[in-house]
This record gives C-alpha cells, structure tokens and sequence, in this order.
C-alpha cells in the first residue's frame, strides 16, 4: 500500500507543478498578449 501511495503523490506532485505552470503561462498571455494584441490592431486600423 505504501508504494500506490507514494506513487499516487507523486502524481498529484507532477500534476499540480503541470497546471501551476500552465497558469502561469496564461496568465501572461492574457497580460501581456492581449494589449498587444489590441494595439496592433489599432495600428492596422489606423493605417
């Protein structure tokens, strides 16, 4: 039982390092690739 145990936490470990991650990196999308976005949309509009 201690194997499926240690086993299962190691899982839980990787998983959650993989989705705190991942919410790092959408979080800067939308921070910084949004605006970004928005302006160059504004410049090709303007142009």
């Amino acid at each position: 039982m201690k194997l499926i145990d240690d086993l299962a936490g190691a899982i839980y470990d990787v998983l959650s390092w993989v989705l705190w991650g991942f919410s790092y990196f959408a979080a800067g999308v939308i921070i910084v690739g949004a605006p970004l976005y928005l302006i160059s949309f504004l410049f090709e509009w303007l142009s």
